[in-house]
């Protein structure tokens, strides 16, 4: 883990530093040019926003690149006329490279190990394959990619290589500034350099495996149905790969018929090859997609040369590095389908994803699929139907109905932060639900979050549906002067948010239209930082202890697209490591860092929570924000001398923290019925306990019981249908009843219930007193 770049002496410098520079921060007109940049002011009849510079081409986010539907006559067949022309276009490409590369001198290197070790080869010749095959055959045949750091590399023919499916600015593929580039292993080294070889158990040599799995698939899919590919990445549990297929939908009965091609193209053990290409080249080549033309004509330059990567007759734009060929790959399933967009935004082509995955031996397979037989019988959204807590209807899509019982544990969980907000000083507000467009032109999120929002005419003037809380917060900070004591201002708000995904991506509880979160802003002076951050890791880990979940910390740091003073960044995330150093002296919780992945208005901090099937998901966040608070221009009165009596009109402009421990209640939920697989503990739990009389006869005391119970505030039914008691309390140990209890004639008598669990442990005789109290020591213990 890093050390924060300030230790304490310099953080009380650094305090004092940052209190000077964060009101200005962004006055300067470099920043406040990048501001303009990213925000372009609104045009009245744009139905499109420019695309930010600095973020990679994702089907799922960024703006337009050409126009907004790009697709046009299809028909779905098998192996086009395309490919072929496609393929003797990059062969023609490849004997003209090869050329080039022959004549280039192929002087001695030097290959550095990690151990130490060095190896001679020949520049242009040896790969890092080569190099482990030399070592042990295991070895190459485990190695799925290599790391290289040249401290010394020739000059390869041709302009330097630009990356077409990226988007930075400095896309440049130089490779000379020192730094560990991934590599091919097929690829022949370059020069004198540092080696490291990773295999699949690496998330190096797994996000490498994926990446090239996705370009079989993608091989698959224009085989069999002339699919024109847009994108497709690597995830964290598998790949997915985009298409247009025009007005054809990914039916389940393809899945069989994919699964099939891609197991016999990694029979074939195909090569992956990586081609330099030009842009008149990339044209030619992708004349027959669209898609891929308007990333080539919006992002390369005419001069520039950029990188393809062939396996078979597949040809595809990519920036590398890939498996040495098909054959590593021993196992594939096909794992869901979805509608997407092109580029993620209302109004472009609908396109078709596929995910997937892959293995590099059939036992992990194995594994793999017994994981989702588990995972499926946890599946949330057939337990919600089973214990009647939601449901979804077309009538409203991505807006769930939470029967009674689901209400109880929304309502429980909502409970269990405010319980926290009330113990940390946080002041719940109520905020509208509808606001003025202008508001998200001020905010910045029009620019970026417009096509996702829903939008309104009233009188004549445009109105949206609030997709965040932030943007009222920040009002309600502004209504009125603020002073340095109120602060840390720690404002919680539990409004309801909409944001207009597509109907195609609607998935349970864990992808909706209608949602709330336990959102909370602080607004707090630089030197409060530390303290404010420190204390929601707190808040998180107390939550998720309850929970049962383990969870992982990651510091993002300043990105290329970073606002402000790079100096104000340095302090700001000491005070962020310097808080995260604390936590872990406090609970052994390690952190790691995450170079180049803050927001641009500031770091953050990524908490991954993991369930019990250890899947992570990103639930609770940690943000710092400096631009909020400039561009609604708050301030606050300065404390000293200019506070007290001296200069009173002298203000500093706060830090917003952006704060969440659940996120989405209705995501968690998701996670949580999942995570349980419906066996909630008793403090969430919606059905707390039943009761069960033994006959009709006592139906009147197992209501007065009920009564009892649920006056003490837990929640308490009462099974008054008649039927044999081992039925009724088998359908209460199904239903998930924390407690079952029996009452008869001697329970009435004396005043008690008979106490079973779910489990059917016997508890025995217990008062009704003694089973509140012990109810409510469960409740306070959150067990």
């Amino acid at each position: 883990c890093r050390q924060p770049p300030l230790a304490s002496a310099a953080c009380a410098a650094g305090n004092k530093a940052m209190a000077a520079n964060t009101t200005g921060m962004l006055e300067n007109t470099a920043a406040l040019a990048k501001l303009a940049a990213l925000y372009p002011a609104p045009q009245p009849d744009a139905k499109t926003f420019a695309r930010k510079e600095g973020k990679r081409t994702t089907a799922g986010g960024g703006a337009q690149i050409g126009t907004s539907r790009l697709g046009s006559e299809f028909a779905l067949a098998q192996d086009p006329k395309w490919l072929g022309e496609r393929l003797a276009i990059l062969e023609a490409i490849q004997a003209r490279n090869a050329s080039a590369l022959a004549a280039l001198p192929k002087p001695s290197i030097s290959v550095t190990l990690p151990d130490g070790k060095a190896i001679s080869g020949t520049a242009w010749v040896t790969s890092p394959l080569q190099i482990a095959a030399g070592i042990s055959k295991n070895l190459a045949n485990a190695t799925c990619v290599a790391s290289v750091r040249y401290s010394k590399r020739l000059a390869g023919p041709g302009p330097a290589v630009v990356n077409a499916d990226a988007l930075e600015e400095d896309a440049a593929d130089t490779g000379g500034g020192g730094e560990w580039e991934a590599w091919d292993v097929s690829r022949p080294l370059e020069g004198d350099c540092e080696l490291k070889l990773h295999k699949w158990d690496e998330p190096a040599g797994k996000e490498v495996f994926w990446h090239s799995s996705a370009h079989i698939m993608g091989e698959a899919l224009e085989s069999l149905y002339s699919a024109q590919l847009t994108h497709g990445p690597a995830l964290d549990t598998g790949f997915f790969y985009d298409s247009f297929l025009g007005k054809n939908t990914f039916k389940p009965d393809m899945t069989a018929e994919l699964e099939k091609k891609v197991t016999k193209i990694c029979n074939e053990k195909q090569p992956f090859e990586r081609v330099v290409i030009t842009k008149s080249d990339a044209e030619a080549l992708f004349a027959h997609n669209p898609f891929k033309l308007a990333i080539i004509r919006s992002k390369l330059p005419d001069d520039a040369a950029t990188t393809v990567y062939r396996c078979g007759p597949f040809v595809d734009l990519c920036r590398g590095p890939h498996l040495p060929d098909t054959g590593r790959i021993k196992a594939f399933a096909v794992t869901k389908t979805s509608a997407a967009l092109w580029l993620g935004k209302q109004g472009n082509d609908e396109l078709q994803r596929v995910y997937g995955v892959t293995f590099p031996d059939k036992k992990e397979f194995t594994e793999w699929q017994h994981f989702q037989a588990e995972a499926a019988k946890r599946d949330h959204r057939a337990i919600g139907i089973k214990q009647e807590l939601f449901f979804f209807d077309e009538l409203s899509p991505g807006s769930c109905f939470f029967l009674p019982h689901g209400g109880r544990l929304y309502s429980k969980l909502v409970e269990v932060i405010k319980e926290q907000y009330w113990l940390r000083g946080y002041e719940e507000v109520v905020t509208p639900n509808m606001y003025n467009i202008a508001l998200w032109h001020t905010s910045g999120h029009a620019a970026k979050y417009k096509d996702n929002m829903f939008l309104l005419d009233i009188e004549g003037q445009e109105f949206g549906l609030k997709p965040m809380n932030c943007p009222g917060h920040c009002i309600m900070f502004k209504h009125r002067k603020r002073s340095y004591r109120e602060l840390p201002l720690r404002l919680a708000d539990f409004g309801v948010l909409h944001r207009n995904e597509i109907s195609g991506a609607l998935t349970g509880l864990t992808r909706v239209r209608r949602f709330q979160q336990d959102d909370a802003h602080i607004f707090c002076t630089p030197g409060q930082i530390q303290s404010e951050v420190m204390s929601v890791l707190d808040m998180i880990a107390t939550v998720y202890g309850w929970l049962g979940m383990d969870f992982a910390l990651k510091l993002s740091t300043r990105p290329e697209s970073a606002l402000g003073d790079p100096e104000v960044w340095e302090v700001a995330e000491g005070y962020m490591a310097a808080a995260l150093d604390q936590f872990k002296e406090k609970t052994g919780k390690p952190w790691s860092l995450n170079p180049g992945d803050g927001a641009f208005y500031g770091p953050k901090i990524d908490v991954q929570v993991f369930d019990a099937l250890r899947r992570p998901h990103q639930c609770a966040t940690v943000q710092l924000d400096f631009v909020q608070p400039e561009r609604f221009d708050l301030s606050y009165a300065k404390g000293g001398e200019a506070g007290e009596g001296g200069d009173t009109s002298a203000t500093e402009r706060p830090v917003m923290i952006h704060r969440a421990v659940l996120g989405s209640v209705e995501r968690m939920i998701a996670i949580l019925t999942e995570h349980f697989a419906g066996k909630w503990p008793f403090f969430l739990s919606p059905r707390q306990c039943l009761v069960v009389p033994v006959n009709p006869a006592c139906s009147e005391y197992a209501v007065e019981v009920k009564r009892r119970v649920a006056s003490a505030g837990f929640y308490c039914d009462a099974d008054l249908s008649g039927r044999t008691l081992n039925k009724m309390v088998r359908e209460a140990q199904l239903a998930q009843y924390n407690f079952i209890l029996v009452v008869g004639n001697e329970e009435r008598e004396s005043d008690s219930v008979n106490v079973r669990t779910r489990d059917n442990e016997v508890h025995g005789l217990k008062t009704i007193d003694a089973l509140i109290d012990e109810f409510g020591q469960l409740k306070r213990d959150k067990k």
